[in-house]
């Protein structure tokens, strides 16, 4: 067996220290995009065939596994010690940053530990609690209403079936696989914004509904690969791959990247756009995994510190 290839302190290989040296022939392909009518965005430059299910079905695994390579530690990014927790940090995430909800959920569930506390709770006072994570009341309707749910329904406990979580209120497809993937173990794809926006520029999938998303990259990997493919595309893409200003010069799988150039691709300004561990600040959990300490993260401050 070969031997494996060193990793710096944050988890990446030597050989990626030449990651951002992008081919001259790849930049220049980019002036040239296919946009023929019935030719598939995936398809290569004029005169090329377009890209064979088999060919994207090889070069989705391998991004995945240069991901798998990048960040060996990706995990969710929510703080919780229990199912339960993980339901109502994921409905809290809704349209505000897991900081600020791993900021604000110690407090509510030092006060309501399990579904019977926060069904039976004061909606005022949970209101006041959650007020930091925004659309307050709207969310503290939708976790009161789930842990009622769990008592009435589900004994006081979180079910481990997507046909029972997606019932709960508040609760989609995307919250459900966030809890039977990283809760349970089962399986899922979480169709965020980012892995939405990162399968596309990768040309993954043409599809704009989470649903069919969901779908399309489901089929291109074997289900046991899906919890991890989510969390190293979610990682990238809250790291070096943003939606305004993608970090391509500072990208280690810039060359095998479809969209490069869309960002900046300067490696010294590239370095400046990286967040989280990859630029050297804070994450966003406040009790992250021994892993991702280790390769150099820092815990994010709790609510109101500095």
């Amino acid at each position: 067996m070969p031997a494996k290839k060193a990793a710096d302190g944050n988890g990446t290989t030597a050989r990626r220290t030449a990651a951002n040296e992008v081919p001259a022939k790849k930049v220049a392909a980019k002036k040239t995009p296919a946009k023929k009518a019935g030719v598939p965005a995936n398809a290569g430059g004029a005169g090329e065939k377009p890209e064979s299910r088999t060919a994207l079905v090889r070069r989705a695994r391998r991004i995945n596994r240069e991901l798998a390579e990048i960040y060996p530690y990706a995990h969710p990014e929510l703080d919780f010690e229990n199912p339960f927790q993980l339901v109502v940090a994921t409905v809290l995430s809704a349209q505000t940053t897991d900081l600020r909800v791993n900021q604000t959920t110690p407090a509510l569930f030092a006060k309501y530990p399990t579904p019977e506390d926060l069904a039976a709770a004061d909606p005022e006072e949970v209101e006041e609690i959650l007020r930091p994570t925004g659309f307050f009341r709207a969310k503290t309707k939708s976790v009161m209403g789930l842990s009622k749910a769990l008592v009435e329904e589900f004994g006081g406990e979180v079910p481990g079936r997507l046909e029972d979580l997606v019932k709960l209120p508040g609760v989609g497809r995307k919250t459900a696989f966030v809890v039977l993937g990283n809760a349970f173990g089962r399986p899922g794809i979480t169709v965020d914004t980012h892995f939405q926006r990162l399968v596309r520029r990768w040309k993954w999938t043409e599809a704009t509904d989470p649903d069919k998303i969901e779908a399309a990259v489901g089929a291109l990997f074997p289900k046991s690969d899906w919890t991890m493919l989510s969390h190293h595309v979610i990682f990238h893409g809250r790291r070096i791959c943003h939606a305004r200003k993608p970090a391509c010069g500072a990208c280690p799988i810039a060359p095998i990247c479809p969209a490069y150039g869309e960002g900046e691709t300067d490696p010294e300004k590239a370095k400046k756009l990286l967040k989280y561990e990859k630029g050297g600040f804070p994450g966003q959990r406040l009790n992250p995994p021994r892993s991702y300490l280790d390769a150099g993260g820092r815990p994010a401050p709790p609510l109101g510190a500095g």
